[in-house]
């Protein structure tokens, strides 16, 4: 099997060759994200493997489907970039659905800690040999209220963080996980009460800018708000004007809603054009990643592992448990559940 993977990084190429080692998959590294304007190179493969940025509407994939491809392996658990319902009948779209719920809850964490207690800043000053401790007062997280929006397998690791630091936690999703031991709450109270607000819920289009202007107006004065899971549940326009109104006290974005073009790339050289990041990164209470959560030496190898095996379980009989489907959730019609192909 010949496969195209796109959007590629050094780690990508290292952890997937040492996934396959000895198993009949060629692989072709391009740097380009999938795109209309790139699709072209996909023409010869037998598959596609493609990350969180990369494009997969309509046009791609019906281009994709001309050339004869009818899988694609997505190297990550979100899928907002692929239009399911299209894909179906044409091209199967396998996932990665957990790769380590632990790099990413550990990340979230790790950001708070270095925004509330100014670690970030301190240790810029302390290579100056400025040891002053002026404006580095933070507060303890002991007994401060973390809201948790999204109690998927990430989430209940960051709660249960949370509840090592002696926190109180409080939580909302649609789809509440059973014997959790979480309490959940309704979307208004969990952000009035939360001190601190962590996102870990997937994008749809009921979660797109689940954080906005009127939500930002509901929220505890002064919260801190995390994103580690999609830039597009924030709506970034009303983040930063809760920043400037001082009712957001900080945040700590490891992704952004435009960041297609942006993340993943050295633009140091460049002219920053996204007027509302470049503002954002300005703030001294704006603590940013560059979508990296997800970058651990186990997470990586869960990923490349979890990919192959797609791959070659999709090449031995059409069939693999990581699809995904539109029509996914509605077990009366789901074919994977009863041990069928999908299509």
């Amino acid at each position: 099997m010949r496969i195209a993977f796109f959007d590629t990084k050094e780690y990508d190429r290292e952890s997937f060759l040492r996934a396959a080692e000895g198993m009949a998959l060629q692989f072709t590294f391009f740097d380009a994200r999938l795109s209309a304007d790139t699709v072209r190179l996909c023409e010869g493969y037998d598959a596609v493997c493609a990350f969180v940025n990369d494009t997969l509407d309509a046009a791609v994939l019906e281009r994709l489907y001309a050339f004869g491809i009818r899988v694609v392996a997505l190297r990550c658990a979100g899928f907002n970039n692929v239009d399911v319902r299209y894909a179906y009948g044409k091209v199967h779209v396998l996932r990665v659905p957990a790769y380590s719920p632990y790099a990413v809850a550990e990340h979230a964490m790790a950001m708070l800690l270095t925004s509330i207690r100014r670690i970030h800043k301190a240790y810029n000053r302390t290579r100056e040999f400025n040891f002053s401790l002026e404006g580095l007062t933070g507060f303890d997280l002991h007994g401060k209220t973390v809201g948790i929006l999204g109690t998927g397998k990430i989430g209940r690791v960051f709660a249960e963080i949370c509840k090592g630091f002696g926190m109180e936690v409080l939580a909302y999703d649609p789809f509440p996980a059973a014997d959790s031991g979480l309490a959940y709450v309704s979307l208004p109270e969990l952000f009035s009460r939360s001190d601190i607000l962590s996102l870990h819920c997937p994008l749809t289009e009921e979660t797109r800018h689940v954080i906005d202007g009127p939500a930002i107006a509901q929220m505890k004065k002064g919260v801190v708000l995390l994103n580690t899971s999609r830039g597009a549940l924030v709506d970034a326009k009303a983040l930063l004007e809760g920043i400037k109104s001082r009712q957001i006290g900080a945040a700590c974005l490891d992704v952004y809603e435009e960041e297609t073009d942006i993340f993943f790339e050295d633009n140091s050289g460049h002219i920053l054009e996204d007027d509302v990041l470049a503002r954002l990164i300005t703030m001294p209470n704006v603590l940013v990643t560059s979508h990296q959560a997800f970058l651990t030496r186990e997470a990586l190898d869960n990923i490349a592992r979890t990919t192959v095996n797609n791959l070659l379980n999709f090449a031995k009989d059409g069939k693999c448990l990581n699809e995904l489907c539109y029509r996914c959730g509605k077990s009366e019609e789901c074919r994977k559940q009863r041990q069928e192909k999908c299509f």
